[in-house]
């Protein structure tokens, strides 16, 4: 069975956010809530009020026989604060959802900053101590060629006094 190696720095993590669940257990509730929450913001809901509003007042204004909610419409009125009454709080709750989740992100992502700085610091790191290296290896390699060249004068010299020792003897 193949072990799983330990993370390394140069490999970045995932990190999985959970949403917090609220005090209704799974929260269906709060997911319910910001559902609501998005449909009473889209064009849909607004026209389809609007519909509703008009079809009200035009058959109440012109109905041949009962009048279930004549002018001032009052009943009209009162399912427009109803709708309000809960659509406030629903909102609220839906945007309260929201910012724990934008929290959590922002916690996220700042961790994961700072795991990428240290990285890279520990990268840099690593790179000064290679730099550091192949720079002694390069002064030693320099020391080693100065070394060769006087060793390779001084054999030149030597040749030349042995030779010149040689044509003068012979």
């Amino acid at each position: 069975m193949p072990r799983a190696s330990p993370p390394s720095a140069a490999v970045p993590t995932l990190v999985v956010m959970t949403e917090p669940h609220g005090a209704f257990g799974q929260d269906t509730f709060g997911h319910a809530a910001e559902r609501a929450a998005r449909f009473f913001g889209t064009p849909q809901y607004i026209v389809g009020q609007t519909i509703i509003v008009i079809v009200w007042i035009a058959l109440n204004s012109v109905a041949l026989m009962n009048h279930w909610d004549a002018y001032p419409f009052i009943l009209l009125n009162l399912a427009f604060s109803t709708q309000a009454a809960y659509a406030a709080p629903l909102i609220l709750l839906a945007e309260t959802r929201q910012a724990a989740r934008d929290k959590t992100a922002a916690v996220m992502t700042e961790k994961h900053r700072e795991q990428e700085e240290k990285a890279g610091e520990r990268r840099v790191a690593a790179i000064k101590a290679e730099t550091d290296k192949l720079e002694a290896l390069l002064e030693s390699n320099t020391t080693l060629t100065r070394q060769d060249k006087e060793l390779t004068e001084q054999i030149a010299a030597l040749t030349r006094e042995i030779h010149a020792a040689l044509t003068k003897s012979g």
